[in-house]
């Protein structure tokens, strides 16, 4: 890897070579499908219509700074994700990433409360085992115990509730709506004992992704997440960086919540990995007292709205939408959920699948019944992704499902452009990798 500081210097990558269609190809030439590269490649590789946007825009105008310019591909962007929001998103700022992208949000809701004269308000409540980023800011507001650990001393204090996590939080014998009045009497009480006025923000993915793998929450959870943070003045900040952007069957996630948040942050597939972007959008309100006050927005990066990056962005979403590719996902998510349970749903060692459309987990267990996860020392998650590998299938497993420790899943989030036959390879190769791993154990 020459100098190249890579994730794991014990176990170095390899190389990629190129990229075709669902097919990541390494240099010796072997072809591995890509569904796992964290829900980024929506349009999977070498899409002509999105890099011949990004050439054009490099032959234009490869970089303006925000400090003295806007852009046209940022402004068309912006217009096209607000026209496609839910009523109430109303204005975009670009970053680089999904990490940037909460950051962005989180201080953006600090100083809308400084500047309508609640600077009290500072305090964030977010769920236990998600995932927001990986900069400081946003690895606080996280709840995972394995990404927080080492850098514990560095971080903000956040308060943690339990995630709407049903195959693990509901008793058996007790009904949905029981568990989900649990929940929210959990979050009521943490608001209590912050005390209200001192609040600031409820954070929250509407799909977990990689540390829960594809949890949705149970009907009626983030209704009621709404109605308490209205009932209190706490702005809700909806992370859609992995499930947003078409992945759960509609453009933004929560749309099939019947609610709007005040804050979304959305990335991966935004630029679907043809540029690094991410965007926060707000609602007008928090927008108009920015504006109608100091007019600043104390925050910022060099590449905020960079021209190349934006002109991809609104390139995949013309794919996305105009060209009908979003359109694809809810039949092929149905289609890939059926092959998973066919393949695995009576399997001893999974306890559960779960997902919507092209975003579908499934998680691990040493025992069906009693749904005991394997110990983390087996290591479960990281031999199933070298088998997967292996077998020439990229996708994402993790360890910690359970409690930021124990338990293993895998992601699977598959390019919008897949076909059935290539689903029936995603399963088969899944199923020769588990076989491996588990027969082993």
């Amino acid at each position: 890897m020459g100098h190249v500081f890579p994730r794991n210097s014990k176990a170095p990558p390899i190389k990629a070579g190129r990229g075709q269609g669902v097919y990541l190809f390494d240099e010796s030439g072997k072809a591995y499908l890509n569904c796992g590269d964290a829900a980024v490649s929506c349009l999977g590789h070498s899409d002509e219509h999105v890099t011949n946007a990004v050439k054009k825009q490099m032959d234009q105008m490869a970089f303006a700074h925000t400090g003295f310019f806007t852009s046209d591909p940022a402004e068309k962007l912006a217009e096209k994700l607000v026209t496609l929001a839910p009523q109430g998103l109303d204005r975009v700022y670009f970053v680089s990433g999904g990490s940037e992208a909460m950051e962005a949000a989180l201080k953006l809701a600090r100083q809308y409360f400084v500047e309508i004269d609640q600077p009290d308000r500072r305090h964030i409540i977010a769920r236990k085992q998600s995932y927001h980023g990986n900069t400081l800011g946003a690895l606080a507001t996280g709840g995972n115990v394995w990404r927080r650990e080492r850098f514990a001393p560095l971080l903000i204090d956040v308060s943690h509730v339990a995630p709407c996590y049903a195959y693990r939080g509901k008793k058996a014998a007790e009904s949905e709506a029981d568990f989900l009045a649990g929940l929210i009497a959990e979050i009521e009480a943490e608001i209590e004992r912050l005390g209200p006025e001192n609040v600031m923000a409820f954070v929250a993915e509407p799909v977990v992704g990689a540390t829960l793998g594809a949890v949705p929450a149970v009907e009626g959870y983030f209704a009621r997440v709404r109605e308490v943070c209205d009932r209190h003045g706490i702005l809700l900040i909806l992370d859609e960086v992995m499930c947003g952007m078409g992945r759960t069957d509609t453009m933004f996630a929560f749309e099939q919540e019947n609610i709007c948040p005040d804050i979304c942050v959305v990335a991966k597939g935004l630029g679907a990995g043809y540029q690094p972007i991410g965007a926060m959008l707000c609602s007008a309100q928090i927008y108009s007292v920015i504006r109608d006050g100091s007019g600043y927005f104390q925050h910022g990066h060099t590449y905020v709205g960079h021209p190349v990056a934006c002109a991809a962005g609104l390139a995949v979403l013309e794919r996305l939408t105009d060209d009908g590719v979003m359109a694809r996902v809810p039949t092929l998510g149905e289609t890939l959920r059926r092959e998973l349970d066919s393949a695995f749903g009576q399997h001893p060692n999974i306890g559960d699948i779960r997902g919507r459309g092209l975003f579908q987990g499934i998680e691990f267990v040493a025992d069906r019944e009693t749904k005991q996860p394997f110990a983390a020392g087996q290591k479960v998650h990281s031999k199933l992704k070298s088998a997967a590998f292996e077998a020439g299938l990229i996708c994402y497993p993790m360890g910690g499902t359970v409690d930021g420790v124990d338990g293993d899943h895998v992601l699977l989030a598959p390019p919008f452009i897949v076909d059935e036959g290539q689903i029936d390879e995603l399963v088969g190769k899944l199923g020769k990798a588990i076989g491996t791993v588990l027969n082993s154990e």
